[in-house]
C-alpha cells in the first residue's frame, strides 16, 4: 500500500513538472512576505479600527495571526511531501476529491485575481490623491508593469519581489519605531499620548462581536502566506527551504503586523479611520517629520504593487496546474519561452483589470467589498488547507508508511487542523452578521454555481473518462 501512496504522489509531481526551480530561500521568504503584507494591513486596518475600536482591532489581528499560523503549519507538511504549483487546490484534489480541490483551485485564483485588483485600485486611489490623475490611469499602468514583471523569468521575478518586499519591511519597522516615539512624546509636538485611544470609549466601542465582524478583514491581510505552498514547485531544494520559509513568514508577519497595528491605533482614532488613505503615513505625519507623510504613501503603493506582483505570481501558477490536471481549459497550460504559463497569466490580469470599473465608481466603498469577496475566498483556501492535511496524514499513515517518514511533521495533531478549520468557518458564518460585508456571500454564492456547473458537465467526466482509461491499461 505505500508504495501506490508514493506512486500516486511521484505522478502528480511528474504532472506538474516543467516550470523552472529558479526560486531560493531569500527570495522564497520574500514573495511570501509580498504577498501578505499589503494593502490589507496599510489601508484595510484603517476599515478594521474604525470597525472594532483599537484593542478589539488588536485582539483580532491576534487571533488571525495562530489562525494564519495554523494554516501555515499545516500547508509545510503538505508542501514538504508534494512540492507542486498546485498546492492546495491539487492537496484537496488528492486527498479529499476532486470536486473540493477543483472549487478550491477556483476559489484561490478568485482571491487571488480580486486581491491584484484590490492592489491597482489602492495604489490609483493614493496617487489620485497625491497628483488628481484619475486612479483608472494609474490602475492601468500598474497593471501593464505587473504583467510585463510577471513575464520574466522565475529569478527575475524572484529578484524584483525581494527587493519589493524588503522596502515595505524595512518601512512597518520605522513606522513602529517612529510611531513608539511619538506615542511616549519623544519625537512631535504632542504631549504623551500613551494607549488612551484603547480606553477613552471603553476596550470595546462597538461591542464585542464587532472584533468578529472584522475578522474577515484581518484575514484577508493575512492572506498570502499561502503562497509558500505555489512556490514550493518552483523552488530549489524545498525540503529545506519551506520549513524554514513556514516559521520564519508565520512569526515575523504576526510580529509586524500586531505591533504596528499597536501603534497605529494608539496614534489614529478610531472614529476617523478608514480606506481612503494610509494610517500609516497618518502616523508619519503625527510624528512631525518633514517630508515623511509623502515617502509613506510611496511606500504603500510600492507594497500595493509589491503584493500584487506575488499575487499575479501565484493566481497563473494555480491555473496553470488545475489545466494540467483537465480541471481547466487546457489552453490554460500552455507556458511562453521563459517558463511562464503566459495564457493564464493573461486571464488573471483581465479579471484584475475589472478594478477599472471600480476605480471610476464608488473607489473606497468598492475597495471594502472586493477585501469581503477576496477575503471570504482566502479563508475557504485556508479551510482546504487544513482539511487536506488531516486527510493527508491519515492517508499516509494508513497506507503504512510511519511518521519518521516525514521530512516535516505538522505539530499537535489533529488540533492544528481542526483548530484552523473551524475557527476559519466561524469568520465565515460572521459574513452574514455583517451588511457591509455580506456582498461576499451574495458574490460568491453564483461563483459556485457557474464553477461547478462547469465541473460537472465538463471536467468530470473527462476525469471518469481518463480513470477508465487507465484501469484498461493495467
Amino acid at each position: 500500500m505505500a508504495k501506490h501512496f508514493d506512486d500516486k504522489i511521484n505522478q502528480i509531481i511528474k504532472s506538474q513538472s516543467g516550470l523552472n526551480r529558479g526560486i531560493k530561500n531569500r527570495h522564497l521568504f520574500m514573495i511570501t512576505l509580498g504577498g501578505v503584507i499589503g494593502t490589507g494591513l496599510f489601508l484595510a486596518s484603517g476599515a478594521a479600527i474604525n470597525q472594532a475600536g483599537p484593542f478589539g482591532t488588536v485582539l483580532a489581528y491576534i487571533i488571525g495571526g495562530l489562525i494564519m499560523y495554523a494554516v501555515m503549519l499545516c500547508l509545510g507538511e503538505l508542501a514538504v511531501a508534494m512540492p507542486v504549483s498546485g498546492s492546495m487546490q491539487t492537496y484537496a484534489s488528492t486527498f479529499i476529491s476532486p470536486a473540493v480541490g477543483y472549487l478550491l483551485g477556483w476559489f484561490f485564483w478568485l482571491d487571488g485575481a480580486t486581491t491584484i485588483g484590490i492592489d491597482l485600485l489602492a495604489a490609483g486611489i493614493i496617487l489620485h490623491q497625491m497628483t488628481e490623475i484619475s486612479a483608472w490611469i494609474w490602475v492601468l499602468v500598474f497593471g501593464s508593469i505587473l504583467f510585463v514583471l510577471n513575464s520574466l523569468r522565475v529569478k527575475s521575478f524572484g529578484e524584483c519581489e525581494f527587493w519589493f518586499a524588503s522596502i515595505k519591511v524595512l518601512a512597518i519597522i520605522m513606522c513602529i519605531i517612529v510611531g513608539t516615539l511619538a506615542i511616549i512624546g519623544v519625537i512631535g509636538n504632542h504631549p504623551a499620548i500613551g494607549l488612551q485611544n484603547y480606553f477613552t470609549d471603553g476596550l470595546f466601542p462597538n461591542g464585542i462581536h464587532s472584533v468578529l465582524l472584522a475578522m474577515l478583514t484581518v484575514a484577508f491581510a493575512f492572506n498570502g502566506t499561502e503562497i509558500i505552498g505555489i512556490t514550493a514547485g518552483e523552488s530549489k531544494e524545498p525540503e529545506k527551504t519551506i520549513p524554514k520559509a513556514v516559521n520564519a513568514t508565520a512569526v515575523r508577519t504576526i510580529l509586524f503586523y500586531v505591533l504596528s497595528i499597536i501603534v497605529v491605533a494608539a496614534i489614529i482614532p478610531w472614529q476617523v479611520a478608514g480606506v481612503k488613505e494610509s494610517i500609516f503615513a497618518d502616523v508619519f505625519q503625527y510624528a512631525e517629520i518633514p517630508g515623511a507623510y509623502f515617502l509613506m504613501n510611496i511606500v504603500v503603493i510600492t507594497a500595493a504593487l509589491s503584493c500584487g506582483n506575488s499575487w499575479a505570481y501565484s493566481a497563473t501558477r494555480i491555473l496553470w496546474a488545475m489545466a494540467k490536471e483537465g480541471m481547466a481549459p487546457r489552453c490554460l497550460g500552455t507556458l511562453n519561452n521563459n517558463k511562464i504559463p503566459q495564457n493564464a497569466l493573461v486571464l488573471t490580469m483581465v479579471v484584475a483589470g475589472a478594478s477599472l470599473l471600480c476605480s471610476v465608481y464608488a473607489a473606497d466603498t468598492v475597495y471594502l467589498w472586493i477585501v469581503s469577496v477576496a477575503g471570504m475566498a482566502g479563508v475557504m483556501g485556508w479551510m482546504g488547507i487544513c482539511a487536506s492535511q488531516f486527510f493527508f496524514r491519515r492517508q499516509f499513515l494508513n497506507s503504512g508508511h510511519k511518521m519518521e517518514e516525514l521530512k516535516y511533521k505538522t505539530p499537535l495533531f489533529p488540533f492544528v487542523p481542526a483548530f484552523g478549520f473551524f475557527m476559519n468557518m466561524i469568520i465565515i458564518v460572521g459574513l452574514w452578521f455583517d451588511e457591509s460585508q455580506r456582498i461576499a456571500i451574495y458574490a460568491g454564492i453564483p461563483f459556485v454555481i457557474c464553477v461547478m456547473g462547469y465541473y460537472y458537465f465538463f471536467v468530470k467526466p473527462n476525469i471518469i473518462k481518463n480513470s477508465t482509461e487507465e484501469l484498461s491499461q493495467i
